[in-house]
């Protein structure tokens, strides 16, 4: 009998392949996106980074050395910019720029825009139309910050209350008419005005004011809220004009204030001793031959506001040299 020969492999069996970590759907995810990435369907960009994958081939025109920086991402993160070409020094702007950068869309065309060297919109907007929209903006406060820094000087406005008794035996003066005429005389604010107290006194002989005239008065809050807004960053012109304020409840800003009573220019040309505060009709009899409070009807508070500012007018010049000298002198 023929001898039977048994042929047997005692070698270990190979090891089946690993399988890719992962379930089913992931696995095909995967292999999808190396597909597309290899088509060159998605950017690389937007992919891991993966060892041994493929890379992508430089743009032609490109020049390969220098560093590259990236753009920023201009439409978030789903439009990301490709990267932009290294700063140029001779390399290609306009017509010569990297077929990749056009076509793009218009976070492209930004990117290569700023990369050809085009100023930043923040620079664009503290030379330009911007800086233009933020003077304007800032409203009367930047206007009187200008004026004072160099520019034109605010305009001046003279004022004149009267007034009528309130409280016990109407001791008490409240405001009862507020006069503002601008530098030329025109009328600007002249209105009656209600006090929040019952009025005892009309003091009619003074203040001119009756009993009708409260009957369409502005109540005083809402008066004094519209001369306040007036008078707001100009220089006010007055006569012992500290009793007006007080009438307001307001205190005006000393360098925005001049007082015809306090002048000892005024009193020198009319001949009055200078230490000593002359009244407003005195004054304008001597220095501008008018008459003014006369009859027996009252005071006018536009004519005495008109008068206050002519008499301003006799020494602005002098006396508004002799208050900037102080100024500098402090």
């Amino acid at each position: 009998m023929e001898d039977l020969i048994l042929n047997v492999d005692f070698a270990a069996p190979e090891g089946r392949p690993k399988k890719e970590p992962g379930n089913r759907k992931h696995q095909s995810f995967v292999r999808r996106r190396r597909e597309l990435e290899r088509r060159g369907v998605l950017r690389q960009k937007q992919l891991p980074a993966a060892p041994g994958g493929p890379r992508r081939a430089p743009a032609r025109g490109k020049p390969r050395s220098g560093r590259r920086r990236s753009c920023p991402k201009e439409n978030g993160p789903a439009a990301a910019a490709p990267q932009c070409p290294p700063v140029p020094q001779n390399g290609p702007t306009g017509a010569d720029a990297p077929a990749e950068t056009k076509g793009k869309g218009r976070g492209a065309a930004r990117g290569s825009a700023n990369a050809a060297g085009a100023p930043p919109a923040s620079q664009n907007d503290s030379a330009g139309s911007g800086a233009t929209a933020k003077s304007k903006g800032k409203g009367r406060g930047a206007a009187r910050g200008s004026a004072r820094a160099g520019g034109p000087p605010p305009k001046l406005v003279a004022v004149d209350c009267e007034m009528v008794g309130t409280g016990p035996g109407g001791r008490t003066s409240a405001l009862a008419r507020c006069s503002i005429v601008s530098y030329e005389g025109d009328v600007v604010y002249d209105r009656y005005v209600r006090p929040e107290a019952p009025i005892v006194d009309y003091r009619t002989r003074w203040s001119g004011i009756r009993r009708h005239h409260m009957d369409k008065a502005v109540p005083f809050r809402q008066a004094r809220q519209q001369v306040l807004r007036i008078l707001a960053g100009k220089v006010v012109v007055g006569h012992a004009i500290h009793n007006d304020f007080k009438a307001l409840r307001y205190s005006h800003p000393k360098a925005l204030t001049r007082d015809t009573s306090q002048i000892p220019l005024l009193n020198r040309r009319g001949g009055f001793p200078e230490n000593v505060s002359i009244s407003l009709k005195r004054l304008t009899k001597a220095l501008l031959d008018q008459d003014i409070q006369v009859g027996k009807s009252g005071h006018s508070s536009v004519e005495d506001a008109r008068a206050t500012m002519e008499l301003y007018k006799v020494v602005e010049e002098e006396w508004e040299q002799h208050l900037q000298q102080n100024l500098e002198q402090e």
